[in-house]
Protein backbone atom coordinates (compact mmCIF):
# COMPACT_ATOMS: atom_id res chain seq x y z
CA UNK A 1 0.00 0.00 0.00
CA UNK A 2 2.96 2.31 0.57
CA UNK A 3 3.64 2.98 -3.16
CA UNK A 4 0.04 4.20 -3.61
CA UNK A 5 0.45 6.51 -0.63
CA UNK A 6 3.71 7.85 -2.07
CA UNK A 7 2.05 8.52 -5.41
CA UNK A 8 -0.77 10.35 -3.68
CA UNK A 9 1.67 12.43 -1.72
CA UNK A 10 3.54 13.31 -4.92
CA UNK A 11 0.33 14.42 -6.60
CA UNK A 12 -0.55 16.56 -3.59
CA UNK A 13 2.92 18.07 -3.61
CA UNK A 14 2.71 18.95 -7.29
CA UNK A 15 -0.78 20.30 -6.80
CA UNK A 16 0.46 22.73 -4.16
CA UNK A 17 3.29 24.01 -6.39
CA UNK A 18 2.90 27.57 -7.59
CA UNK A 19 4.30 26.79 -11.06
CA UNK A 20 2.14 25.07 -13.68
CA UNK A 21 2.90 21.36 -14.02
CA UNK A 22 1.21 18.80 -16.24
CA UNK A 23 1.88 15.20 -17.29
CA UNK A 24 1.29 13.38 -20.58
CA UNK A 25 1.25 9.64 -21.14
CA UNK A 26 3.06 7.87 -24.00
CA UNK A 27 0.18 8.69 -26.36
CA UNK A 28 0.42 12.39 -25.48
CA UNK A 29 -2.83 12.41 -23.52
CA UNK A 30 -3.06 14.76 -20.55
CA UNK A 31 -3.28 12.64 -17.40
CA UNK A 32 -2.54 15.28 -14.77
CA UNK A 33 -2.30 19.05 -14.32
CA UNK A 34 -2.00 20.95 -11.08
CA UNK A 35 -4.01 23.93 -9.90
CA UNK A 36 -1.44 26.39 -11.21
CA UNK A 37 -1.79 24.80 -14.65
CA UNK A 38 -5.56 25.13 -14.42
CA UNK A 39 -5.20 28.85 -13.69
CA UNK A 40 -2.66 29.29 -16.46
CA UNK A 41 -4.74 27.53 -19.12
CA UNK A 42 -8.12 28.73 -17.91
CA UNK A 43 -9.44 25.15 -18.02
CA UNK A 44 -10.03 22.72 -15.16
CA UNK A 45 -8.91 19.11 -15.01
CA UNK A 46 -12.34 17.82 -16.04
CA UNK A 47 -12.02 19.65 -19.37
CA UNK A 48 -8.41 18.77 -20.16
CA UNK A 49 -7.82 15.29 -18.74
CA UNK A 50 -7.82 12.74 -21.55
CA UNK A 51 -7.25 15.36 -24.25
CA UNK A 52 -4.67 14.21 -26.80
CA UNK A 53 -1.94 16.76 -27.48
CA UNK A 54 -1.18 17.03 -31.18
CA UNK A 55 1.56 19.25 -32.55
CA UNK A 56 -0.27 21.63 -34.87
CA UNK A 57 -1.49 25.18 -35.31
CA UNK A 58 -4.88 24.70 -36.94
CA UNK A 59 -7.29 27.52 -36.17
CA UNK A 60 -10.22 25.17 -36.84
CA UNK A 61 -9.58 23.41 -33.52
CA UNK A 62 -11.04 25.38 -30.62
CA UNK A 63 -11.71 25.09 -26.90
CA UNK A 64 -9.98 22.45 -24.82
CA UNK A 65 -8.62 20.73 -27.94
CA UNK A 66 -6.85 23.97 -28.95
CA UNK A 67 -5.34 24.28 -25.46
CA UNK A 68 -4.16 20.67 -25.64
CA UNK A 69 -2.50 21.41 -28.98
CA UNK A 70 -0.76 24.41 -27.45
CA UNK A 71 0.51 22.29 -24.53
CA UNK A 72 1.92 19.65 -26.87
CA UNK A 73 5.70 19.17 -26.58
CA UNK A 74 7.84 19.07 -29.72
CA UNK A 75 7.81 15.52 -31.09
CA UNK A 76 11.53 15.22 -30.27
CA UNK A 77 10.54 14.96 -26.59
CA UNK A 78 9.21 11.46 -27.21
CA UNK A 79 12.67 10.35 -28.34
CA UNK A 80 13.83 10.13 -24.72
CA UNK A 81 15.71 13.37 -24.14
CA UNK A 82 14.73 16.42 -22.12
CA UNK A 83 13.90 19.48 -24.15
CA UNK A 84 12.99 23.09 -23.47
CA UNK A 85 10.45 24.69 -25.77
CA UNK A 86 8.06 27.62 -25.86
CA UNK A 87 4.34 27.09 -25.32
CA UNK A 88 1.80 29.72 -26.41
CA UNK A 89 -1.76 29.44 -25.18
CA UNK A 90 -4.61 30.70 -27.38
CA UNK A 91 -5.61 34.23 -26.44
CA UNK A 92 -8.61 36.35 -27.26
CA UNK A 93 -6.55 38.36 -29.77
CA UNK A 94 -4.57 35.56 -31.35
CA UNK A 95 -1.50 33.99 -29.78
CA UNK A 96 -0.04 35.27 -26.53
CA UNK A 97 3.66 35.52 -25.83
CA UNK A 98 5.14 32.09 -25.14
CA UNK A 99 6.49 30.76 -21.87
CA UNK A 100 9.31 28.27 -21.66
CA UNK A 101 8.42 24.74 -20.66
CA UNK A 102 10.85 21.97 -19.68
CA UNK A 103 9.66 18.61 -21.00
CA UNK A 104 11.23 15.67 -19.12
CA UNK A 105 10.67 12.17 -20.55
CA UNK A 106 9.61 9.44 -18.12
CA UNK A 107 11.17 6.07 -19.00
CA UNK A 108 9.81 2.68 -18.01
CA UNK A 109 11.69 -0.55 -17.40
CA UNK A 110 12.89 -0.49 -20.99
CA UNK A 111 14.14 2.60 -22.87
CA UNK A 112 10.61 3.24 -24.14
CA UNK A 113 9.19 6.60 -23.00
CA UNK A 114 6.01 6.07 -20.96
CA UNK A 115 5.20 9.70 -20.30
CA UNK A 116 6.36 13.31 -20.25
CA UNK A 117 6.51 15.62 -17.25
CA UNK A 118 6.15 19.32 -18.12
CA UNK A 119 7.30 22.20 -15.89
CA UNK A 120 6.29 25.71 -16.95
CA UNK A 121 9.04 28.18 -16.09
CA UNK A 122 7.93 31.29 -14.23
CA UNK A 123 9.55 33.88 -16.47
CA UNK A 124 8.09 34.91 -19.83
CA UNK A 125 9.90 33.51 -22.84
CA UNK A 126 11.10 35.32 -25.91
CA UNK A 127 8.41 35.26 -28.57
CA UNK A 128 9.75 32.68 -31.00
CA UNK A 129 7.42 33.95 -33.70
CA UNK A 130 9.78 36.88 -34.21
CA UNK A 131 13.10 35.20 -33.39
CA UNK A 132 15.82 34.70 -35.97
CA UNK A 133 13.69 35.78 -38.91
CA UNK A 134 16.80 36.98 -40.75
CA UNK A 135 18.60 33.64 -40.32
CA UNK A 136 17.82 29.99 -40.97
CA UNK A 137 14.61 29.31 -38.99
CA UNK A 138 14.43 26.24 -36.79
CA UNK A 139 11.43 23.92 -36.77
CA UNK A 140 10.33 25.34 -33.40
CA UNK A 141 10.53 28.92 -34.72
CA UNK A 142 8.51 28.04 -37.83
CA UNK A 143 5.92 26.33 -35.62
CA UNK A 144 5.59 29.44 -33.44
CA UNK A 145 5.34 31.76 -36.44
CA UNK A 146 2.67 29.61 -38.09
CA UNK A 147 0.68 29.59 -34.83
CA UNK A 148 0.89 33.37 -34.66
CA UNK A 149 -0.18 33.84 -38.27
CA UNK A 150 -3.08 31.41 -38.09
CA UNK A 151 -4.30 32.81 -34.81
CA UNK A 152 -4.30 36.37 -36.10
CA UNK A 153 -5.74 35.61 -39.52
CA UNK A 154 -8.50 33.34 -38.24
CA UNK A 155 -9.69 36.19 -36.05
CA UNK A 156 -9.79 38.61 -38.98
CA UNK A 157 -11.25 36.97 -42.05
CA UNK A 158 -10.88 33.17 -42.15
CA UNK A 159 -7.55 33.44 -43.96
CA UNK A 160 -5.61 31.18 -41.60
CA UNK A 161 -4.16 29.20 -44.54
CA UNK A 162 -2.71 32.27 -46.27
CA UNK A 163 0.43 32.39 -44.17
CA UNK A 164 3.52 34.20 -45.40
CA UNK A 165 5.49 37.43 -45.39
CA UNK A 166 5.82 38.07 -49.14
CA UNK A 167 4.46 41.40 -50.44
CA UNK A 168 2.29 39.54 -52.96
CA UNK A 169 0.58 37.49 -50.26
CA UNK A 170 0.09 40.51 -48.01
CA UNK A 171 -1.71 42.24 -50.86
CA UNK A 172 -3.94 39.19 -51.37
CA UNK A 173 -4.85 39.13 -47.67
CA UNK A 174 -5.73 42.83 -47.73
CA UNK A 175 -7.86 42.44 -50.86
CA UNK A 176 -9.69 39.43 -49.45
CA UNK A 177 -10.37 41.28 -46.19
CA UNK A 178 -11.84 44.12 -48.27
CA UNK A 179 -13.96 41.70 -50.30
CA UNK A 180 -15.53 40.21 -47.16
CA UNK A 181 -16.92 43.63 -46.24
CA UNK A 182 -19.23 43.92 -49.28
CA UNK A 183 -21.05 41.78 -51.85
CA UNK A 184 -19.32 42.99 -55.00
CA UNK A 185 -18.46 40.40 -57.66
CA UNK A 186 -14.93 39.06 -57.29
CA UNK A 187 -12.68 37.60 -59.97
CA UNK A 188 -9.83 35.40 -58.68
CA UNK A 189 -6.99 35.07 -61.22
CA UNK A 190 -4.36 32.41 -60.62
CA UNK A 191 -2.79 29.29 -62.04
CA UNK A 192 -4.17 25.86 -61.22
CA UNK A 193 -3.24 24.82 -57.71
CA UNK A 194 -2.75 28.38 -56.43
CA UNK A 195 -5.60 28.12 -53.91
CA UNK A 196 -8.33 29.94 -55.83
CA UNK A 197 -11.25 27.99 -54.37
CA UNK A 198 -9.89 28.28 -50.84
CA UNK A 199 -9.74 32.07 -51.21
CA UNK A 200 -13.26 32.02 -52.65
CA UNK A 201 -14.52 30.20 -49.55
CA UNK A 202 -12.68 32.66 -47.29
CA UNK A 203 -14.39 35.58 -49.06
CA UNK A 204 -17.81 33.99 -48.82
CA UNK A 205 -17.72 32.84 -45.21
CA UNK A 206 -15.80 35.85 -43.89
CA UNK A 207 -15.52 36.29 -40.15
CA UNK A 208 -18.70 34.42 -39.24
CA UNK A 209 -19.22 31.20 -41.24
CA UNK A 210 -22.51 30.50 -39.45
CA UNK A 211 -24.27 33.61 -40.76
CA UNK A 212 -23.22 33.17 -44.40
CA UNK A 213 -25.66 32.01 -47.03
CA UNK A 214 -25.18 29.06 -49.33
CA UNK A 215 -22.03 28.73 -51.43
CA UNK A 216 -22.93 27.04 -54.73
CA UNK A 217 -20.01 26.03 -56.98
CA UNK A 218 -20.54 25.43 -60.69
CA UNK A 219 -17.93 23.92 -63.04
CA UNK A 220 -18.08 26.25 -66.03
CA UNK A 221 -16.59 24.01 -68.78
CA UNK A 222 -19.74 21.82 -68.75
CA UNK A 223 -22.24 24.49 -67.69
CA UNK A 224 -25.44 24.80 -69.68
CA UNK A 225 -27.73 27.79 -69.88
CA UNK A 226 -30.63 25.81 -68.41
CA UNK A 227 -28.65 24.70 -65.34
CA UNK A 228 -27.39 28.22 -64.80
CA UNK A 229 -30.92 29.64 -65.00
CA UNK A 230 -32.24 27.08 -62.50
CA UNK A 231 -29.38 27.77 -60.08
CA UNK A 232 -29.86 31.54 -60.22
CA UNK A 233 -33.57 31.21 -59.52
CA UNK A 234 -32.93 28.96 -56.53
CA UNK A 235 -30.35 31.31 -55.04
CA UNK A 236 -32.61 34.31 -55.57
CA UNK A 237 -35.52 32.59 -53.81
CA UNK A 238 -33.33 31.54 -50.88
CA UNK A 239 -31.95 35.06 -50.53
CA UNK A 240 -35.39 36.66 -50.72
CA UNK A 241 -36.67 34.25 -48.06
CA UNK A 242 -34.01 35.50 -45.65
CA UNK A 243 -32.62 32.05 -44.89
CA UNK A 244 -29.34 33.67 -43.70
CA UNK A 245 -28.20 37.08 -42.55
CA UNK A 246 -25.58 37.30 -45.30
CA UNK A 247 -26.14 36.67 -49.01
CA UNK A 248 -25.48 33.47 -50.90
CA UNK A 249 -22.59 33.20 -53.33
CA UNK A 250 -22.36 31.64 -56.76
CA UNK A 251 -18.88 30.24 -57.36
CA UNK A 252 -18.03 29.97 -61.06
CA UNK A 253 -15.04 27.65 -61.34
CA UNK A 254 -12.85 28.09 -64.46
CA UNK A 255 -15.13 30.81 -65.78
CA UNK A 256 -12.86 31.40 -68.79
CA UNK A 257 -14.12 28.07 -70.15
CA UNK A 258 -17.83 28.94 -69.86
CA UNK A 259 -19.71 28.09 -73.09
CA UNK A 260 -21.19 30.95 -75.10
CA UNK A 261 -24.75 29.82 -74.33
CA UNK A 262 -24.12 30.04 -70.58
CA UNK A 263 -22.38 33.41 -71.01
CA UNK A 264 -25.44 34.78 -72.77
CA UNK A 265 -27.77 33.45 -70.06
CA UNK A 266 -25.65 34.85 -67.21
CA UNK A 267 -25.25 38.26 -68.88
CA UNK A 268 -29.04 38.42 -69.29
CA UNK A 269 -30.13 37.13 -65.87
CA UNK A 270 -27.53 38.59 -63.53
CA UNK A 271 -28.60 42.26 -63.82
CA UNK A 272 -32.24 41.22 -63.31
CA UNK A 273 -31.68 39.63 -59.89
CA UNK A 274 -32.88 42.06 -57.23
CA UNK A 275 -32.04 39.82 -54.24
CA UNK A 276 -28.60 40.00 -52.60
CA UNK A 277 -26.25 37.63 -54.39
CA UNK A 278 -22.48 37.57 -54.71
CA UNK A 279 -20.70 36.05 -57.72
CA UNK A 280 -17.16 34.77 -57.23
CA UNK A 281 -15.31 33.53 -60.31
CA UNK A 282 -12.00 31.76 -60.76
CA UNK A 283 -9.87 31.90 -63.88
CA UNK A 284 -6.30 31.32 -64.98
CA UNK A 285 -6.23 34.45 -67.16
CA UNK A 286 -7.82 37.92 -67.20
CA UNK A 287 -11.26 38.02 -68.81
CA UNK A 288 -10.70 41.39 -70.49
CA UNK A 289 -8.02 39.85 -72.68
CA UNK A 290 -10.40 37.08 -73.69
CA UNK A 291 -13.07 39.68 -74.42
CA UNK A 292 -10.72 41.57 -76.75
CA UNK A 293 -10.03 38.37 -78.68
CA UNK A 294 -13.77 37.62 -78.91
CA UNK A 295 -13.70 34.52 -76.69
CA UNK A 296 -15.70 36.07 -73.84
CA UNK A 297 -18.51 38.59 -73.61
CA UNK A 298 -17.13 42.00 -72.70
CA UNK A 299 -20.19 43.11 -70.71
CA UNK A 300 -20.12 39.88 -68.68
CA UNK A 301 -16.39 40.24 -68.04
CA UNK A 302 -17.05 43.67 -66.53
CA UNK A 303 -19.92 42.35 -64.39
CA UNK A 304 -17.78 39.57 -62.95
CA UNK A 305 -14.66 41.63 -62.26
CA UNK A 306 -15.82 44.42 -59.96
CA UNK A 307 -12.93 43.40 -57.71
CA UNK A 308 -10.01 41.46 -59.19
CA UNK A 309 -7.56 39.53 -57.01
CA UNK A 310 -4.44 38.02 -58.53
CA UNK A 311 -3.09 34.97 -56.71
CA UNK A 312 0.70 34.62 -57.08
CA UNK A 313 2.30 31.34 -58.09
CA UNK A 314 4.21 29.56 -55.35
CA UNK A 315 7.50 30.02 -57.22
CA UNK A 316 6.92 33.80 -57.15
CA UNK A 317 6.80 33.86 -53.32
CA UNK A 318 9.60 31.51 -52.39
CA UNK A 319 10.09 33.27 -49.03
CA UNK A 320 6.71 31.89 -47.91
CA UNK A 321 7.66 28.28 -48.63
CA UNK A 322 9.08 27.32 -45.17
CA UNK A 323 6.03 28.65 -43.32
CA UNK A 324 3.61 27.09 -45.79
CA UNK A 325 5.36 23.71 -45.64
CA UNK A 326 5.34 23.81 -41.82
CA UNK A 327 1.62 24.59 -41.80
CA UNK A 328 0.82 21.73 -44.18
CA UNK A 329 2.95 19.34 -42.12
CA UNK A 330 1.11 20.28 -38.94
CA UNK A 331 -2.20 19.79 -40.72
CA UNK A 332 -1.15 16.15 -41.16
CA UNK A 333 -0.37 15.98 -37.44
CA UNK A 334 -4.01 16.86 -36.72
CA UNK A 335 -5.22 13.85 -38.67
CA UNK A 336 -3.42 10.99 -36.92
CA UNK A 337 -1.16 9.69 -34.20
CA UNK A 338 2.07 10.36 -36.08
CA UNK A 339 3.54 13.72 -35.04
CA UNK A 340 6.40 15.54 -36.79
CA UNK A 341 8.15 18.69 -35.61
CA UNK A 342 9.22 20.16 -38.97
CA UNK A 343 12.00 19.96 -41.54
CA UNK A 344 15.76 19.77 -41.51
CA UNK A 345 17.54 22.72 -43.18
CA UNK A 346 18.59 20.39 -46.01
CA UNK A 347 14.97 19.38 -46.63
CA UNK A 348 13.90 23.03 -46.78
CA UNK A 349 16.71 23.67 -49.26
CA UNK A 350 15.42 20.85 -51.45
CA UNK A 351 11.90 22.29 -51.35
CA UNK A 352 13.22 25.75 -52.20
CA UNK A 353 15.11 24.40 -55.23
CA UNK A 354 11.98 23.05 -56.92
CA UNK A 355 9.93 25.07 -59.44
CA UNK A 356 6.47 23.95 -58.16
CA UNK A 357 4.54 23.88 -61.44
CA UNK A 358 1.52 22.57 -59.49
CA UNK A 359 1.75 25.40 -56.94
CA UNK A 360 0.28 24.93 -53.44
CA UNK A 361 -1.69 21.82 -54.44
CA UNK A 362 1.53 20.09 -55.49
CA UNK A 363 3.29 21.19 -52.30
CA UNK A 364 0.42 19.69 -50.31
CA UNK A 365 0.86 16.34 -52.07
CA UNK A 366 4.61 16.42 -51.40
CA UNK A 367 4.12 17.15 -47.69
CA UNK A 368 1.57 14.36 -47.35
CA UNK A 369 4.05 11.90 -48.87
CA UNK A 370 6.96 13.20 -46.77
CA UNK A 371 4.90 12.97 -43.58
CA UNK A 372 4.13 9.34 -44.34
CA UNK A 373 7.76 8.50 -45.21
CA UNK A 374 9.51 10.24 -42.31
CA UNK A 375 10.82 7.97 -39.56
CA UNK A 376 12.18 10.63 -37.20
CA UNK A 377 10.68 13.82 -35.78
CA UNK A 378 12.00 15.91 -38.70
CA UNK A 379 11.47 15.52 -42.43
CA UNK A 380 14.82 14.91 -44.14
CA UNK A 381 15.71 15.10 -47.86
CA UNK A 382 15.37 11.32 -48.22
CA UNK A 383 11.72 11.59 -47.14
CA UNK A 384 10.90 13.87 -50.08
CA UNK A 385 9.69 12.51 -53.45
CA UNK A 386 12.33 11.47 -55.96
CA UNK A 387 11.23 14.02 -58.54
CA UNK A 388 12.36 16.87 -56.30
CA UNK A 389 15.88 15.43 -56.14
CA UNK A 390 15.95 14.89 -59.91
CA UNK A 391 14.90 18.50 -60.47
CA UNK A 392 17.59 19.72 -58.08
CA UNK A 393 20.23 17.64 -59.88
CA UNK A 394 19.09 19.00 -63.23
CA UNK A 395 19.49 22.53 -61.89
CA UNK A 396 22.99 21.85 -60.56
CA UNK A 397 24.14 20.05 -63.69
CA UNK A 398 22.28 21.56 -66.64
CA UNK A 399 22.45 19.66 -69.88
CA UNK A 400 25.15 21.04 -72.12
CA UNK A 401 23.67 22.51 -75.27
CA UNK A 402 25.38 21.08 -78.32
CA UNK A 403 26.52 23.78 -80.70
CA UNK A 404 25.61 23.20 -84.33
CA UNK A 405 28.44 23.37 -86.88
CA UNK A 406 27.72 25.08 -90.19
CA UNK A 407 30.28 23.51 -92.51
CA UNK A 408 30.64 26.41 -94.95
CA UNK A 409 31.12 28.97 -92.15
CA UNK A 410 33.63 26.73 -90.40
CA UNK A 411 35.65 26.11 -93.58
CA UNK A 412 35.50 29.81 -94.39
CA UNK A 413 37.03 30.72 -91.01
CA UNK A 414 39.79 28.12 -91.49
CA UNK A 415 40.56 29.35 -95.03
CA UNK A 416 40.67 32.99 -93.89
CA UNK A 417 43.10 32.12 -91.07
CA UNK A 418 45.41 30.18 -93.45
CA UNK A 419 45.43 33.00 -96.02
CA UNK A 420 46.20 35.59 -93.35
CA UNK A 421 49.05 33.44 -92.00
CA UNK A 422 50.46 32.95 -95.54
CA UNK A 423 50.34 36.69 -96.27
CA UNK A 424 52.05 37.41 -92.97
CA UNK A 425 54.76 34.86 -93.67
CA UNK A 426 55.22 36.25 -97.21
CA UNK A 427 55.32 39.80 -95.82
CA UNK A 428 52.37 40.80 -98.00
CA UNK A 429 53.77 39.37 -101.24
CA UNK A 430 50.67 37.80 -102.84
CA UNK A 431 52.64 35.73 -105.38
CA UNK A 432 54.72 34.18 -102.61
CA UNK A 433 51.63 33.69 -100.44
CA UNK A 434 49.90 31.94 -103.36
CA UNK A 435 52.87 29.55 -103.73
CA UNK A 436 52.77 28.80 -99.97
CA UNK A 437 49.06 28.02 -100.26
CA UNK A 438 49.50 25.91 -103.41
CA UNK A 439 47.22 28.06 -105.57
CA UNK A 440 47.60 30.54 -108.41
CA UNK A 441 47.90 34.23 -107.78
CA UNK A 442 44.56 35.10 -109.58
CA UNK A 443 42.72 32.53 -107.49
CA UNK A 444 44.24 33.90 -104.28
CA UNK A 445 43.16 37.39 -105.28
CA UNK A 446 39.58 36.29 -105.95
CA UNK A 447 39.43 34.67 -102.46
CA UNK A 448 40.87 37.82 -100.87
CA UNK A 449 38.05 39.84 -102.41
CA UNK A 450 35.39 37.28 -101.39
CA UNK A 451 36.68 37.20 -97.80
CA UNK A 452 36.82 40.98 -97.56
CA UNK A 453 40.65 41.06 -97.33
CA UNK A 454 41.03 43.03 -100.58
CA UNK A 455 38.90 45.36 -102.67
CA UNK A 456 37.83 44.79 -106.26
CA UNK A 457 40.45 46.27 -108.66
CA UNK A 458 43.19 46.37 -106.04
CA UNK A 459 45.22 43.67 -107.83
CA UNK A 460 45.59 45.74 -111.00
Amino acid sequence: MRPRTSATELIQLLDRANVPVYVLDEERRIIFLNRAAEQWTGYDQASLLGQECRYHSSAEVTGAAAVAAALCPPPEALSGRSIRAAVSLPGSNGIETARHVDFVPLAGDDPQVVGILAFVLPQAAVDLADANEDGEPTAAELHARVRRYRGELAGRSSLDRLVGDSPALRQVRNQVALATQNTASVLLIGAAGSGRQHVARAIHYGRDPHSAGALVPLACPALSGALLQTTLRGLARASAAGESTRPASLLLVDVEQMPAEAQDELALRLPQIDAPLRVISTTDQPLDGLAISGRFRGDLARLLATLTIGLPALAARAEDLPLLAQMLLEDRNVRGAKQLAGFTPEALDTLAGYAWPGNVDELTEVIVEAHAQAEGPLVTPRDLPKRLHLAAAATRYPRKVEESIVLEEFLGRVERELIERALSQAKGNKAKAARLLGMTRPRLYRRLVQLGLAEEGEES
